[in-house]
């Protein structure tokens, strides 16, 4: 019996174990499915907002960084109206394209989040990144709500903080 429990505990450890080289993203977004060919609507408000995400930030001196997964979320704040996003671009702390998500319109339904992720290893944006986005909604609609949780952990040790966007145009 005392070999059966410690066999059964052996087996539940080896089972409980996670290869951490496999963790991805579950649902990764699929930009070709969310694009439309035109805009519905006349009277269309366009606009562009900025969001400041952070790769990496300074850890003790500023020659030493601890590296972030940033999670981006485009958020349509809506109850009833679609809002569209024209172009996300990610930029690094000198303001070098880094990468363009899309470059044809996207929709958002009302009340849905679409969210981009950087992942912790991807260190090209740096301790000042950002994106811009580019975005269309009907007259007297929300525009769309930016917002960007960073998290890192290590150890025992946990750090997250958010920013918001800011409408630029």
């Amino acid at each position: 019996m005392k070999y059966f429990f410690f066999f059964l505990s052996l087996l539940f450890f080896f089972l409980s174990c996670k290869e951490e080289g496999n963790v991805s993203s579950s649902d990764p977004v699929n930009w070709d499915k969310r694009t439309i060919l035109s805009i519905p609507g006349d009277s269309l408000q366009e606009g562009s907002s900025y969001l400041s995400v952070y790769s990496q930030i300074y850890s003790q001196t500023e020659h030493r960084t601890h590296d972030l997964t940033a999670t981006v979320s485009m958020r349509n704040i809506n109850k009833k109206d679609t809002v569209y996003i024209a172009k996300a671009e990610y930029f690094d702390t000198k303001g070098k394209l880094i990468r363009t998500y899309f470059n044809k319109p996207i929709y958002i339904a009302p009340l849905e989040t679409v969210e981009i992720v950087i992942d912790e290893k991807d260190q090209a944006g740096g301790t000042g990144a950002n994106f811009l986005f580019d975005w269309v909604v009907k007259a007297g609609v929300h525009e769309p709500y930016f917002e960007g949780v960073m998290i890192s952990t290590s150890g025992s040790q946990g750090l997250s903080f958010t920013t918001k966007g800011q409408n630029i145009q």
